[in-house]
């Protein structure tokens, strides 16, 4: 079933969505926000992780959590939807995700000396994908436990783009994969 932003704002209320998150095929996806403070980022990104059907979200640091109005807003509810959890630190999501599937790649949207444009990346699914802080990016310790750094090559004056844009378009980057496997 899918609900416009009218159906999900209406939340736990609309009993057409109640448990509509177990019965949603997931992606093997997770989302890691490595200190994200904008909290409208936040939820958007929890609308991203929704839109192409992410595992989890892990809200790492001193990221937000719900419940908060801002991230509610910009989520339309979807964080009713989709399953999320918090970690003191970036490093203990990770950790999570390899105790579940050690051959998880864990690929950081950043802009540094080993990053590679993300349209070169042979990415492959299950796959972590971790975003920064607006400011200071994924944090260091991450990066070197990283499989791939990506970035988006940037043509005019401004050196990057919203954090939640980048991750949207690495995203639906790697889930070109997954949609290429369902066609074979």
């Amino acid at each position: 079933m899918k609900m416009n932003a009218t159906q999900l704002r209406a939340g736990n209320s609309n009993p057409a969505g109640a448990g509509l998150n177990s019965k949603l095929e997931k992606n093997e996806i997770y989302i890691i926000l490595d200190n994200v403070l904008d909290t409208y980022n936040i939820g958007s990104m929890f609308r991203l992780a929704d839109a192409v059907g992410s595992k989890k979200v892990f809200l790492c640091g001193k990221t937000e959590t719900p419940p908060n109005p801002r991230i509610k807003k910009a989520s339309i509810n979807t964080t009713e939807i989709v399953e999320w959890e918090y970690k003191e630190t970036a490093l203990e999501a990770l950790s999570a995700i390899r105790r579940q599937s050690s051959d998880t790649q864990i690929v950081a949207v950043e802009q540094s000396a080993q990053s590679v444009p993300y349209d070169k990346f042979d990415y492959k699914l299950p796959i972590a994908l971790i975003v920064g802080n607006e400011t200071y990016g994924v944090s260091k310790e991450v990066l070197e436990l990283c499989d791939g750094v990506v970035e988006i090559p940037m043509f005019g004056v401004n050196i990057s783009l919203n954090v939640m844009v980048s991750l949207a378009i690495i995203l639906y980057k790697a889930l070109e994969i997954q949609v290429k496997i369902d066609k074979d």
